[in-house]
């Protein structure tokens, strides 16, 4: 008769496991969010496990020991949450053995000493591994099992069949989530290049007696190159180029402000000094620390041709003679950012037919090939002295093609732009 009584009793208690698993399993496929099937798989478990709380903690790829997430379901007002040391001292534990834990007095276990304040709300407690293909992605965790009874190796078995369930469906959530994370991003990418890409100057200035153009082609799908040519007037342009600090969106956020700054400078003020100095006052004002803009900015005047310039810490343009005498452009200051008080010295030098003169980012200069070999200064000097004849556009185009045959199979890592004036 006790025999009997005792097949009914663990043939009960399977019918109410296959139940709980049932129950379980239906909720967590009934949603996408990692967060929803988080919290439906505590609460479901310190509801028939008769836990006081119970919390999920999802590792991270690049630091195991950093919880990403961490899901805690109060069940009982007096329980005032999961202590983070204990927490993490937990999760330690359970990383470095990857096999269930069930304690059922806290206080004295050996494991955990030295936490004991932090954790004396905590009495008993009952852990399991979430493991995906021998890698352990999180733990599932009770703490405190009601009425003051113990966790049992029933409830140890029970849990670790709801973890072996539930990793491979939070996996998949989180996945989901992260490929959607990442659909949302390429769309935004795509829109900032669009936006970033009609800030850019949509065609070349026509000035008689003179070529003027310009190429920019980002690195990443958006950039932090610049380049701009802004009409002061009918016989006054300001030609500006720029890199700024960084890659990719953060970059280009900056790049439109300086553009924003700069134009508005330069149509109401002819010194080129104080147009820059000025973009640099506004801009360092919020600028987060250890950004930076290097820039450019000269101001051509188209009947006298001259071009009066400053260089704010930027790429010393070249300014190549027909009979291939060159000098380079140096006179300026500091790189904007670093203070707002920066002040800038400018010079103006006399334009003669058949001068040319390139304005350039290290994007050119610094390209890298499979060697790890840079372009270099030289390299470029020597292009253009060998292609002198040719029309800005074509030799724009020379340069640009020129740099991306050296860098061959090695990835582009900075953005590459010029501009080139020949007289």
């Amino acid at each position: 008769m006790e025999g009997l009584r005792e097949e009914n009793q663990r043939l009960k208690r399977a019918v109410e496991e296959l139940s709980i698993l049932n129950e379980i399993g239906l909720a967590i496929s009934s949603t996408l969010g990692v967060e929803k099937i988080t919290e439906l798989i505590v609460k479901k478990c310190t509801k028939h496990i008769r836990a006081e709380q119970g919390a999920i903690w999802l590792l991270t790829e690049e630091d195991k020991i950093t919880p990403l997430k961490t899901f805690v379901r109060i069940m009982n007002s007096t329980f005032s949450g999961v202590p983070y040391h204990f927490g993490m001292s937990l999760t330690g534990w359970m990383l470095k053995n990857q096999e269930p834990l069930l304690i059922n007095e806290l206080a004295k276990d050996e494991r955990f000493k030295g936490i004991e304040k932090e954790s004396e709300k905590i009495k008993s407690l009952l852990a399991v591994p979430l493991k995906l293909k021998n890698k352990m992605i999180g733990v599932l965790c009770l703490f405190n099992k009601k009425e003051g009874s113990d966790f049992t190796p029933d409830d140890q078995r029970l849990l670790s069949i709801i973890a072996t369930q539930s990793a491979q469906t939070i996996e998949n959530a989180r996945l989901y989530e992260e490929e959607r994370k990442l659909l949302v991003l390429e769309e935004d990418l795509r829109v900032a290049r669009h936006i970033q890409q009609s800030l850019l100057p949509k065609i070349d200035p026509v000035v008689e007696g003179m070529e003027i153009t310009g190429f920019s082609i980002p690195a990443k799908q958006v950039g932090g190159d610049y380049y701009d040519f802004i009409q002061i007037d009918d016989n006054h342009l300001g030609l500006a180029i720029a890199d700024v600090s960084g890659k990719g969106t953060p970059a280009a956020l900056l790049m439109a402000n300086l553009q924003a700054c700069l134009r508005g400078q330069a149509v109401i003020n002819r010194s080129v000094k104080d147009t820059v100095a000025n973009a640099n006052f506004m801009l360092s004002r919020f600028m987060d620390t250890g950004k930076f803009i290097t820039l450019f900015y000269g101001i051509l005047d188209i009947k006298d041709k001259t071009f009066t310039y400053t260089n704010a810490g930027h790429d010393f343009p070249i300014l190549l003679h027909p009979g291939g005498d060159l000098r380079t452009l140096e006179k300026g200051g500091l790189i904007l950012g670093i203070s707002d008080r920066s002040k800038y010295e400018e010079e103006t030098v006399q334009l003669k037919p058949g001068d040319l003169l390139l304005l350039y980012t290290d994007g050119i200069t610094e390209a890298t090939n499979e060697k790890e070999e840079m372009y270099e200064k030289e390299r470029l000097l020597q292009l253009l002295k060998d292609n002198l004849r040719l029309s800005a556009q074509n030799l724009s185009r020379k340069i640009v093609d020129s740099v991306i045959d050296f860098q061959g199979t090695y990835p582009q890592e900075d953005d590459i732009t010029l501009v080139l004036m020949k007289t």
